[in-house]
């Protein structure tokens, strides 16, 4: 197995909606374990297959119960409201506060084309909607309102001139910059 670099914030494979997955093969069974070696050392809790530069529509995650991949996830239900900062590997070191539905109901297949169908809540439940944005194009920054994006996309930009971030970074995560319901 080998690790894949991470694809960051500007690379235009990022704001790509990944292809279906029509085959499992062999090669897409090294594919997925490749990911899960690049997740684990970039001590990521999921990472989807555009992040590493392919354009299929799968992704893998750990939240603590060993390595699992979803192929041709779908989204089929949401529910409730949950306020939490949220990571992300490809926009590396910066935690954002994102409100997300609570609750997820997800479908899609595993390596064995047998179907998966997982009612998730909180952070398994985050988890699945992050990577799911990510193979539709989308960005957690795209989550945020006008202002905090503005902010973080601020703070991206500080970051590349050396700039220290850190008062404005902890803004963008703190109780101050939850939304209001």
């Amino acid at each position: 197995m080998s690790s894949y670099p991470v694809r960051v914030y500007g690379d235009p494979v990022l704001k790509q909606a990944a292809r279906e997955v029509d085959q499992v093969d062999g090669s897409l069974v090294r594919l997925v374990d490749n990911m899960v070696e690049t997740m684990y050392d970039s001590e990521g809790a999921g990472l989807a297959a555009p992040q590493v530069g392919v354009q299929k529509r799968l992704f893998v995650y750990d939240v603590g119960e060993g390595p699992e991949v979803m192929i041709n996830p779908s989204i089929v239900e949401l529910d409730g409201e949950w306020y939490y900062d949220e990571g992300c590997l490809s926009i590396p070191g910066l935690r954002l506060g994102i409100v997300r539905p609570n609750r997820v109901h997800i479908r899609g297949y595993d390596l064995d084309g047998e179907e998966i169908s997982i009612e998730a809540d909180e952070f398994l439940g985050r988890v699945f909607q992050h990577e799911v944005d990510h193979l539709d194009g989308v960005l957690m920054l795209e989550r945020l309102d006008d202002d905090m994006r503005r902010q973080a996309l601020r703070v991206l930009r500080d970051r590349e001139l050396g700039l220290d971030t850190s008062a404005m970074e902890a803004k963008l995560v703190s109780a101050d910059a939850q939304p209001e319901v």
